[in-house]
């Protein structure tokens, strides 16, 4: 099981996670990394610039991020750069109710 690369940037407390390629269930280890040691609710922006493809387990895995890492404040989280495909993934989800887009 292959893992995409993921890079975490901290820049005055808001954490930038850039993506790669494939979001899928074997990403989780790594996902959950990039916000599991941080204080309850920090500001995350999560960078899909790079995704061409997720699955419903990436999902979860920004549910996650919501509860754990920014403590379930949906103004915490960010989601930019998302691309058509991923966009109407994110919109038949009713994501754009449960986190901030961009």
């Amino acid at each position: 099981m292959v893992t995409m690369p993921i890079h975490t940037h901290d820049d005055a407390g808001v954490i930038t996670i850039t993506l790669d390629d494939k979001f899928v269930f074997s990403d989780h280890r790594a996902f959950r990394a990039t916000y599991h040691d941080r204080p309850p609710g920090s500001r995350y922006v999560v960078d899909f610039r790079r995704v061409t493809y997720m699955d419903s387990s990436a999902l979860g895995m920004l549910l996650l991020l919501k509860e754990e890492g920014a403590a379930g404040d949906r103004s915490r989280i960010k989601l930019i750069n998302c691309n058509d495909q991923v966009r109407k993934i994110l919109d038949v989800a009713n994501f754009v109710q449960m986190f901030t887009m961009e």
